[in-house]
């Protein structure tokens, strides 16, 4: 007999579990009133291996979001599972002002190894992607008043980006979505389209920085840019003496298909805020990298600025074992077929009625849905999260940005398994909109 896995519960326990969830917590981008529902079962996760995911039940899922963008090497890895395991017998967490540690100072020794030799040079750790976006704009705003140039205030990023959402970040967004409710109590950012709608902002030398997602923007549905864009605007960053701010939180650590997707375009940032995959996904850490011109200009302030667990040496340790899977295990070379792969799978998807678009940058996709006659869905259905409800029996787990199906495996997915879940999302559109 078969032996249950090892995060198996029964079926009593998963019921309880289900009604403390229901009592006492409250998720992030769910709503609510559904979720509380005495007729919804949460889906309990207990445990991972690669790739998959499994439920207290014991039933296994393709992790197709890299568990919200985050996973990289797949889960349960055993060589980041190790150097968590070692750094734990030695501490856990020791404050980083003005302290420091061992695998601190070795990831940022590796960080700026992989990221922009000789030109990003200093690391500023933090906890999430919104904090590294934070860091970046206080640095550059404090920069720009120590340097004698205090009319330089203004920020400037693109229609239908998302930076995060602490009130800062959140004040780069361009998605109503996320911003209208809050709006009122946002600094203000002027927002902009195209590399011609730079040109046509008035006053650039008040400007302190442009914030950009390099290659794709996520939370706008996964919209790739087109090539040479961050090009033009790293060209009139420099032509205006203004930052260029790359976030890369979402697109960092092969999700491109190059380590870091500035890299495509060789247009280096002055700042580049990590998050998500930093650690493999395994543990809460961000960073943010900068010039050593930068560094010099600030040196002799201090930068007030800085949270409990930067620097933290649990996940430090976890993104350098992580960094170091990507040379152990070749990971952006064995890479390439598979995104070859994933874009003749999803080129497939195309044909099916109610699929609006397909968009894709690397490993990254966005399955839009329509509908027969190809316009857009009514927000107010929730299509979207319906077709990922559906994907979850023919065992993809996932979520949408409003109508778009985000794909977007860790990258240690299997040939097989990218197979797998281009089918489920097939057979979720079929089941919710062709039945």
């Amino acid at each position: 007999m078969d032996q249950a896995p090892r995060d198996h519960m029964t079926p009593e326990q998963t019921a309880r579990l289900t009604v403390l969830d229901k009592r006492h917590l409250w998720h992030p981008f769910t709503p609510m009133r559904e979720w509380c529902d005495p007729g919804h079962e949460p889906l309990i996760l207990t445990g991972g291996d690669g790739a998959l995911l499994r439920d207290s039940a014991g039933r296994e899922y393709i992790d197709g979001n890299s568990s919200i963008w985050t996973n990289i090497h797949g889960h349960n890895h055993p060589a980041i599972n190790e150097a968590i395991r070692a750094q734990l017998d030695k501490v856990a967490h020791t404050s980083f002002l003005g302290f420091t540690n061992p695998p601190a100072i070795e990831l940022a020794e590796e960080l700026v190894k992989i990221a922009a030799p000789g030109v990003l040079t200093r690391v500023f750790y933090s906890d999430d992607g919104s904090t590294a976006i934070e860091v970046a704009l206080k640095m550059a705003l404090q920069y720009f008043q120590a340097s004698g140039r205090p009319e330089r205030v203004r920020f400037v990023s693109f229609e239908n980006g998302y930076h995060g959402d602490t009130l800062g970040a959140a004040s780069l967004g361009g998605i109503s979505l996320f911003q209208k409710r809050f709006q009122a109590h946002h600094f203000p950012a002027e927002h902009v389209g195209s590399v011609a709608e730079l040109d046509a902002l008035a006053s650039p030398e008040t400007i302190v920085a442009v914030v950009i997602e390099p290659g794709i923007q996520g939370a706008a549905g996964m919209r790739p840019w087109p090539r040479g864009l961050l090009a033009g605007v790293r060209r009139w960053c420099d032509h205006n003496g203004v930052f260029l701010i790359a976030d890369e939180v979402m697109t960092g650590f092969g999700r491109t298909g190059t380590m870091f997707a500035f890299q495509q375009e060789e247009a280096v940032p002055d700042f580049l805020a990590l998050a998500k995959g930093l650690t493999g996904g395994f543990m809460p850490l961000a960073a943010t990298l900068t010039t050593e011109a930068i560094f010099e200009g600030l040196r002799g302030e201090t930068f007030y600025y800085g949270h409990s667990y930067c620097g933290n040496q649990l996940g430090c340790a976890a993104a350098i074992a992580s960094l170091r899977i990507f040379r152990d295990e070749n990971v952006l070379a064995a890479l390439q077929p598979k995104i070859a792969l994933f874009a003749d799978c999803l080129e497939r998807l195309r044909a099916i009625p109610h699929v609006r678009e397909v968009r894709r940058c690397g490993f990254i996709a966005g399955i839009e849905l329509g509908g027969a006659d190809g316009a857009p869905l009514d927000p107010a259905l929730r299509t979207g999260a319906r077709v990922c409800m559906v994907a979850r029996e023919h065992g993809l787990l996932t979520r949408p940005i409003l109508d778009t199906v985000v794909l977007m495996p860790p990258l240690c997915v299997t040939a097989a398994q990218i197979g797998e879940a281009c089918e489920a999302v097939e057979r979720a559109i079929s089941g919710v909109l062709m039945a």
